[in-house]
């Protein structure tokens, strides 16, 4: 693939554009998460399908990575990511329509699970497409700062979203929490519009059904997949699904705030450590001449993490043990997905970014279901324990499939 047309826009151009939109693109499915729930009771939506309507963009998006990647690879980056951007911002409109299914022939139900389903769709072409114009326009050596800038946007985005959704929605109803979240989403649409380059495609893009013979044929790819499969269902499922039952078990408070609170707060520490911590690793990773190095001691860090979790259980060890567990996260994120676009098949980077994000999605769906049927049956201790082990175990994983690689070369080279 090549860079085409459009000024030849600076990378920082085309990275703060991508920023906007992975950011407004997790503002909007953040602002779900405080609003839906509420909205059950209210809308007669059953608890159960309220999860369904929570969790369904997921599943859309697990299923939509690698279709989006041979899309990306096969007609370029510009106009699919576009479609995807303008899906996210027009998502939460359909909320609203969901607020008045009364006016429609469908229930409300149906209505936000056909929203939360097209986010899914819509982050798809966002995400893999991110990754893939990032590594398009950037070299092996700049490449993990511009990506750490990419995923320090994207993990900022959904917090903000549960902050941004509960205040809106306090302060002036759900129709204009989702009117905003809409209006933010569409914006990022039309800066993306203007901004981001089209990758062109290139007739050597291979086909879909050849993904896995791509993947077998590289070890690496695979080690990478694993890590991040990893890494997410240690965050995303097993802490933030268990921390609130963690914080209730122990008692642990802040001042009024009881067990859920306190979550949230710890939810946000977490959250805010991956952050600056991916933009920080992303840029040192491209001083050294195995990116993936910096992998080993984020991993470690997110294991010492857990590990606190089990021995000081207190207000002060719970802060100190999210705050480590998300810097690992942050700190194994941006070299990772660099390290991918390095070894990346120039004609294949979509598809390949879209297998990457089928093991995060994957880990980080699969963490619940399996994490709290375990918590109960052995405890916080043994479960937290085994969550250090594991992380552990990816960290000799990395040790033994990517530091012996010495190969740094970048797929593309542009100028930053």
């Amino acid at each position: 693939m090549t860079v085409a047309g459009r000024g030849d826009p600076s990378v920082r151009y085309v990275v703060a554009s991508l920023v906007a939109g992975v950011f407004f693109g997790g503002l909007g499915g953040g602002v779900a998460f405080p609003t839906l729930p509420t909205l059950g009771p209210l809308l007669g939506i059953s608890p159960f399908v309220v999860g369904l309507v929570l969790s369904v963009n997921r599943f859309t998006r697990l299923v939509m990575n690698t279709p989006a990647g041979q899309v990306l690879d096969r007609i370029g980056t510009r106009r699919p990511m576009i479609v995807g951007f303008v899906v996210q911002g027009l998502v939460p409109f359909g909320y609203i329509l969901g607020l008045h299914a009364d006016r429609l022939p469908v229930g409300s139900a149906t209505v936000f699970l056909l929203s939360r389903g097209l986010w899914g769709f819509g982050s798809a072409f966002v995400f893999v497409g991110a990754f893939s114009t990032i590594t398009h326009v950037t070299t092996s050596e700049n490449r993990g700062k511009w990506i750490g800038y990419m995923r320090g946007g994207q993990s900022l985005g959904f917090p903000t979203g549960l902050v941004v959704g509960g205040l809106l929605t306090d302060a002036y109803g759900y129709d204009f929490a989702f009117a905003v979240a809409g209006a933010a989403g569409l914006l990022a649409a039309v800066v993306a519009f203007l901004v981001l380059p089209e990758v062109s495609p290139d007739v050597g893009a291979s086909p879909l059904r050849e993904l896995p013979g791509i993947v077998r044929a590289d070890p690496r790819i695979a080690a990478v997949g694993t890590v991040n499969f990893v890494v997410r269902f240690l965050f995303a499922g097993v802490l933030l699904s268990t921390v609130v039952l963690y914080a209730g078990k122990y008692e642990i408070e802040i001042g009024v705030l009881s067990a859920t609170g306190v979550s949230g707060v710890v939810m946000a520490v977490s959250v805010l450590g991956a952050s600056v911590t991916t933009v920080l690793v992303g840029r040192y990773s491209d001083e050294i001449s195995n990116r993936a190095l910096v992998t080993v001691p984020a991993v470690v860090v997110l294991a010492a993490g857990f590990v606190l979790l089990v021995v000081q259980p207190t207000l002060v060890g719970i802060v100190a043990a999210v705050a480590l567990i998300g810097i690992g996260v942050g700190g194994s994120n941006p070299p990772l997905m660099a390290y991918l676009g390095d070894i990346s098949p120039s004609d294949d980077v979509g598809k390949l970014g879209g297998v990457y994000n089928v093991f995060g999605d994957f880990g980080s769906t699969l963490g619940p279901l399996v994490a709290l049927p375990l918590v109960e049956r052995v405890g916080f201790a043994a479960e937290y324990l085994a969550c250090a082990v594991l992380a552990l175990g990816v960290g000799v994983l990395v040790t033994r499939t990517l530091l012996g690689d010495t190969s740094s070369t970048s797929a593309v080279a542009a100028d930053d």
